[in-house]
């Protein structure tokens, strides 16, 4: 989106007509463009209002009913913060003392909107007009939060605050970038802020090597319905335990598991096994987990969990072994035949299987439905036919 379209739909023509269309339908967007401007208006105002409507339908994943007030930029969305995200941020920076907040890099303004509804002063920046101007028009609710167009890392250090946040950019047109140093701007280029801002949060790729994580700071992994959707890098006083941790948020809330074992012991295969959450596997906590639940490792190499007990925990996803095999393709159909299984749901860790591959291979047509784990139990290939247990 270009600057001129932005000012379109900031304008007070621009927001009365997005708010006046129907509900996003794909299949009458062409008509119902061609229908607004037969009624005289803008052409180039209309594309914009209808790609918005487009974006608003989507945000709805994130930001819930807040997306039909707000606007957003196709890039913006993908990257911005999911709305109760967010405000786990916030909630940092609140807890943490913290009044005034520099947001570096605002985008369409997810973080600041989370950090002016909990009270506090936020600066955010950002260096594309357009983006700025989405960004203001969604915090426009809140008196206390401002947009300055410009570049952060020149006009921040200017500008007093308590503590500061940045989510820089990672995406490129040629996809992500998974080294730091690549990012926009570059990592240890925000984290030398410490030195002026010691309460400094940085959100980073869930994919980061844990040697770029520096010592002394709270490394966090945060999944949000089993999806694992960002890490991030808290200093200072916004460093809840130092280390790793990871957060898990789900229909029942936020958990959070914090700890320093990073091994479990492997041992024999259980009536049970446990997928742990991947904000746990990422952040190298599934030895904690282990020792937490009292369970242990199928495979030293893999992370799946066993026990002989039923597990109610908020970071695993448990499954109750019905039989246990050798994975070969025909002996594994024929053991489903049995069962009478007609849909299967395939798990793989450890082992090159490709569950579209698979699935064919294994011509069934019952009518009952059950969970395949492919992996490896005492570093033997294994197949395990399972049914999920209910989500704790």
């Amino acid at each position: 989106m270009d600057a001129v379209s932005a000012r379109l739909l900031v304008s007070p023509e621009g927001r009365a007509l997005i708010d006046s269309l129907p509900p996003y339908d794909g299949a009458r967007a062409i008509t119902l463009g061609a229908e607004l401007r037969a009624h005289g208006a803008d052409p180039g105002l209309v594309a914009a209002a209808l790609t918005q409507s487009r974006l608003r339908a989507d945000a709805a994943a994130k930001f819930g009913d807040f997306a039909s007030g707000m606007l957003f930029t196709q890039d913006g969305l993908e990257q911005a913060t999911r709305l109760q995200v967010a405000a786990e941020h916030a909630r940092r920076f609140r807890d943490a003392g913290v009044r005034r907040v520099h947001d570096l890099t605002a985008g369409i303004g997810a973080d600041a909107m989370a950090l002016a509804a909990m009270g506090l002063e936020v600066t955010a920046f950002e260096i594309d007009e357009a983006t700025a101007l989405i960004a203001d028009h969604n915090l426009r609710h809140w008196d206390r939060a401002r947009v300055v167009l410009g570049d952060a890392m020149t006009l921040a250090p200017q500008i007093e605050a308590d503590g500061v946040f940045a989510d820089p950019a990672r995406r490129t047109a040629r996809g992500r970038r998974h080294d730091p140093r690549d990012y926009a701007p570059p990592l240890d280029d925000v984290l030398a802020l410490r030195e002026r801002f010691p309460a400094l949060g940085v959100k980073v790729g869930p994919a980061i090597d844990h040697s770029h994580v520096p010592t002394g700071v709270e490394a966090q992994w945060v999944s949000v319905d089993g999806s694992v959707v960002e890490a991030a890098l808290w200093c200072g006083p916004l460093a809840q335990e130092p280390g790793h941790t990871a957060l898990v948020i789900g229909a029942d809330g936020a958990h959070r598991l914090a700890g320093t074992t990073d091994r479990a012991d492997a041992g024999a295969l259980g009536d049970y096994v446990y997928e742990p959450d991947g904000a746990v596997i990422r952040a190298g906590l599934v030895g904690e987990l282990a020792h937490l639940t009292g369970t242990h490792l199928l495979d030293p190499t893999i992370a799946y969990l066993t026990s002989d007990s039923p597990l109610g925990s908020p970071f695993v996803r448990g499954y109750r072994i019905l039989e246990s095999m050798p994975f070969k393709v025909k002996p594994l159909a024929a053991a489903l035949r049995a069962r009478d299984v007609g849909t299967v749901d395939i798990k793989k860790r450890g082992v090159d299987v490709t569950p579209e591959q698979l699935r064919p291979q294994l011509r069934l047509q019952g009518s009952v439905r059950l969970t395949v784990i492919v992996t490896r139990v005492a570093g033997r290939r294994t197949a395990l036919l399972a049914e999920p247990l209910a989500q704790q």
